[in-house]
């Protein structure tokens, strides 16, 4: 006997039934170590999550990627790493720290004390990684977790020391000074690679219409009002940093009078941005003007003229790469802040224009900038318009109006940013090597490095690489650096004398090299405060070298770890900084996967980046992108918006498995909609359709008293029709699945499955339910059996359930512990193509005919004569009974002379009427057993009365049949009390059923 089942399960409950099945059996370890002699090795990378917060539904997307394919390499014998991993530096970290400890600065932290608040931030990526790997093991991700790595690990920043020693030994670490994004909140650059466009934000800023009086104008004009060029910007606070306007010498621009001043602007702009007050009066080519100069309003501040210096702001030409002049928006005349916007900064490059610097780590304005000192360039905007407004009569000033555009927001704290001209660190892309990499000489540049390689990994989808290769050839110098404290302290050394500076590699040429402090730093992580201390002597001139105080950019810390992370099980040390032994029998990881939008920045560049840089080769071989989970309605989630689903609620409110096939099934390059509508659509669908094939089974198995033989395995081949079509689809999808599970093609698996699901029980089983016999029992078992096994990496609870109460003392002890199935008939049976082929004939043909049915008006309970169909291929007799059942007709005719393809009899005979209403009285009765609470196992006696002579006489031809289908004795009676009123083709029949 199997133990029953319930048909209305409730999925959560079942889960921490089997959740509990394997605690007490321990049966994950088992698992990890299943292959664990076997001489094949399938090899993932982990990308860490951020061990800062609790996980939600997107973390468990990608989540169930890496443990469904873990979970198909392990079936197929392969051995493993399962390695988690955990990303524990950076600004994510320190932002939520210092929300705790109610910090509002960077001041907070070091007057608490930099090394309690390093700690702080260790705490917390200990807390919350603990949470996450029980969260992990809730939705039945079975890792390594004892052996996880942390990017924090001393193993992992020393390796990233060795790779910048590379870098350096290559001659691509630099220092240099440029204008970047910079949160004010954070006080940090925002590296190009960070800014992703997911964190441009729409926003209404008021931006600005403003003159600056010019002061030379071509001799060919002779205008006696004051002339002004008319700018337009969207970030005001930038003005006081002007150092130049820039304009198209192949655009025409016009002069417009008001009669008090004259205004030149982009001619095609003119009547979009003028009042009607001005008048056009004459053009000017933009060559005409460039050279000319002109006055800025905020010249009068000490700090801006010291350092404009000799320069004169002056008109220079645009580039249509760099700084393009736009006839969308603005005026045609571009302004130019050198100290405050990276295409500024990279046009005063071109025209060697000074640079002016305005503000602060946090925004406000600097200590020199008089009137403006101490003011906050982002938090009081409106401290430019007044002062526009009121300067000289308001001389500057044309109009100020709201403006909505997409602005960029800082990704851990979504402050808006601005722009700073910083000293920063950076790997340079475009200088050659200097050096061999991977045993190989190479003169090539680090752009050509990252290109080849990207070039060398499967990319899934293809597109994949193309967005890969575009940003890898317009992306700037990689931004290391960051003025910060929590973080892989950047081992530069300067020197306090000459200035010169050296990368240290390892660990044990700081320990070689120091001079001083090092028993400060001796036995704490290589973190600030605690390395601060430690000085070395300067290779060129002998004086004291100190290391700077930037850490670096926390990619660095991921995209190090296909280097860091193999430990070799014998000397317990980094394997790539030893013999490399050991690595190299997993590298490059035969798979990683993550979530695609950001990921072409970040953690995919890193990886390729440091692996350029170390091997010039392809740190893995597969990757599978996947888009962004959105809520119901397609919207990003966001705790603020109250639309966020966090992962332990969604567990236990709709189930892990139900999660894991909403994941499994959506197209990975589309937005997956999620949430608890989705899920309900999951469970009616798929997984109640498995159940219910799976309840019937073991419901009526036990009724009958069947159970599985100890000869199961291998399956027993039924001669029925059906039963070998049933088995062949499943050898089918089988391979099929193993084949696109290969190709690491998860979503035409999960449509390979759900079909055979279907089949199985809308044809399958619907067809052989009232045929039970013995061969229909080890069909489905058979099926079942193996059906939990090729479910169970997508749905390992609900697959563990189904494989426990069915197998034998024979099978393995979980499913998770079972082989893929391959030869399930052990060579007795392979694919039937002819009889798949010819049973999707008959299907067509049933289709066919119940449209036909449709259209007339004629239930399919209704019994037709016959059947004629043009078709010499179903001549099999098995075949065209199945369609006359399906059809329900007496007989089905082949017919060469048949036109339409099918022609339907729907003569209906007394006969034929009267089986009709005997199959309508069965289908009553059974929905009354169903409506009383008896189940299919229970006999029933059943009372029926009549006015009506014709269905009197149904019940008198065609009693047999309806005691047969209804498991019931049926009697007549003349008592109507508490008896159901029913209509049998608009002919009252009333009815009552009783348990026996």
């Amino acid at each position: 006997m199997f133990k029953p089942v319930d048909p209305k399960q409730d999925f959560v409950k079942l889960e921490h039934e089997v959740i509990g099945f394997w605690k007490k059996n321990n049966i994950i370890n088992k698992y990890l170590k299943k292959n664990h002699d076997s001489t094949k090795k399938w090899s993932f990378l982990d990308g860490p999550i951020t061990a800062n917060n609790p996980m939600g539904v997107h973390h468990a997307w990608g989540r169930t990627l890496k443990d469904l394919w873990q979970r198909f390499y392990t079936m197929k014998g392969y051995k493993q790493r399962y390695q988690n991993g955990f990303d524990c530096q950076g600004l994510w970290v320190e932002v939520e720290v210092e929300k705790e400890l109610g910090f509002k600065s960077k001041k907070d932290i070091e007057k608490y004390g930099i090394d309690k608040f390093v700690n702080k931030c260790k705490e917390r990526v200990e807390k919350y990684s603990a949470i996450q790997t029980e969260q992990s093991k809730r939705l039945a991700e079975w890792m390594d977790f004892d052996n996880s790595y942390y990017t924090m690990s001393n193993d992992n920043n020393y390796t990233i020391w060795h790779f910048l020693k590379i870098c350096f030994e290559n001659g691509w670490i630099y220092k240099g000074t440029d204008s970047v994004p910079w949160c004010p909140r954070c006080g940090t650059a925002i590296s190009q690679h960070e800014i992703l466009t997911e964190e441009y934000k729409e926003i209404v800023h008021d931006s600005v219409y403003f003159k600056l009086p010019i002061l030379n104008l071509p001799k060919t004009l002779h205008l006696t009002p004051y002339t002004y060029l008319l700018l337009w910007t969207t970030t005001p606070w930038t003005i006081p940093a002007n150092i130049a306007v820039a304009i198209d010498i192949k655009k025409e621009y016009g002069i417009y009078t008001n009669g008090n001043e004259n205004l030149i602007i982009l001619k095609s702009r003119a009547e979009k941005i003028l009042s009607s007050e001005y008048t056009f009066v004459e053009s000017i080519n933009g060559g005409d003007l460039i050279k000319s100069k002109y006055e800025a309003p905020f010249d009068d501040i000490e700090g801006v003229t010291k350092q404009l210096g000799n320069y004169k702001h002056s008109i220079v030409e645009s580039d249509d790469l760099i700084l393009p002049v736009s006839e969308e928006e603005g005026t045609g005349m571009v302004h130019v802040a050198t100290g405050a916007g990276s295409e500024d900064a990279q046009l005063g490059k071109k025209h060697n224009l000074p640079i002016v610097n305005v503000i602060g780590e946090d925004a406000a304005y600097l200590e020199y900038m008089g009137y403006l000192a101490g003011k906050n360039a982002k938090k009081d905007p409106k401290i430019i318009f007044d002062i526009l407004k009121n300067k000289d009569n308001g001389r500057y000033l044309y109009k100020i109006e709201p403006y909505k555009h997409r602005y960029p927001t800082c990704w851990r704290c979504k402050e808006e940013l601005v722009w700073r001209n910083v000293k920063e660190w950076y790997i340079a892309m475009d200088r050659p090597s200097h050096k061999a990499t991977g045993g190989k000489s190479s003169k090539k540049t680090f752009r050509e490095r990252m290109i080849g390689v990207a070039k060398k990994i499967n990319w899934i989808p293809e597109w994949g690489l193309d967005r890969e290769l575009d940003w890898l050839n317009n992306m700037h110098d990689w931004l290391i650096s960051k003025k910060r404290y929590w973080g892989l302290v950047l081992p530069i050394y300067e020197c306090e004398k000459c200035g010169s500076f050296e990368v240290i590699g390892s660990y044990d040429e700081l320990k070689q090299r120091a001079v001083s402090g090092w028993d400060k730093f001796k036995g704490n992580s290589p973190h600030r405060p605690w390395i601060d201390e430690v000085k070395i002597k300067c290779l060129k001139c002998g004086k004291l070298a100190t290391r700077i105080k930037d850490v670096g950019n926390p990619w660095l810390d991921a995209g190090i770890v296909p280097f860091s992370t193999y430990i070799d099980p014998n000397s317990k040390k980094v394997s790539y900084l030893t013999d490399k032994k050991y690595w190299k029998e997993w590298f490059p990881v035969d798979f990683i996967t993550e979530s695609f939008p950001g990921q072409f920045k970040n953690w995919f560049y890193s990886l390729i980046a440091m692996s350029a840089a170390l091997e010039d080769t392809n740190p893995f071989k597969n990757l599978l992108g996947h888009a962004l989970v959105r809520d119901e309605k397609g919207e990003e989630m966001h705790k603020s918006n109250g639309n966020a689903i966090w992962f332990d609620e969604a567990a236990e409110k709709m189930g892990v498995d139900v999660m894991r096939f909403m994941y499994a099934k959506q197209n990975p390059v589309q937005n997956l909609n999620f949430g608890y509508g989705p899920g309900k659509e999951v469970l009616r669908g798929f997984i109640l359709m498995l159940w219910n094939c799976y309840s019937f089974f073991v419901t009526y198995a036990n009724i009958d008293k069947w159970k599985p033989s100890k000869s199961h395995k291998p399956y027993t081949i039924s001669n029925k029709l059906l039963d070998k079509w049933i088995i062949s689809r499943l050898i089918q999808i089988i391979e099929k699945v193993n084949k696109n599970l290969e190709k690491y093609d998860l979503y035409h698996s999960i449509q390979e499955i759900e079909d055979f699901v279907d089949d199985l029980s809308t044809w399958y089983l619907r067809r052989s339910r009232k045929k039970r016999d013995s061969d229909f029992y080890n069909t489905m078992y058979t099926v079942l059996l193996n059906l939990s096994l090729i479910l169970s990496p997508f749905v390992p609870h609900i697959a563990e359930s189904i494989y426990q109460n069915l197998k034998t003392k024979n099978d393995g002890e979980s499913v998770h512990l079972g082989d893929w199935p391959l030869d399930i008939t052990h060579g007795k049976l392979k694919i039937g193509q002819k009889l798949l082929t010819q049973m999707q004939e008959v299907r067509d043909v049933v289709e066919k005919a119940h449209a036909i049915r449709a259209e007339k008006g004629i239930k399919v309970r209704q019994p037709l004569s016959k059947l004629i169909i043009k078709n010499s291929n179903l001549e099999n007799e098995e075949l065209l009974n199945i369609i006359a059942e399906e059809v329900n007709v007496k007989k089905v005719i082949i017919d060469g002379k048949v036109k339409e393809g099918l022609l339907l009899d729907t003569q209906l005979t007394d006969e034929l009427r009267i089986e009709g209403d005997a199959r309508e009285i069965i289908r009553q009765i059974q929905s009354l057993r169903k409506e009383t609470g008896l189940t299919p196992a229970d006999k029933i006696s059943v009372s029926y009365h009549s006015e009506n002579a014709e269905l009197m006489k149904v019940f008198k031809l065609q009693n047999e049949l309806i005691a047969k289908e209804t498991h019931s004795e049926i009697s007549k009676s003349e008592k109507f009390n508490g008896m159901k009123k029913l209509n049998i083709n608009k002919n009252i029949l009333q009815l009552a059923i009783k348990k026996i």
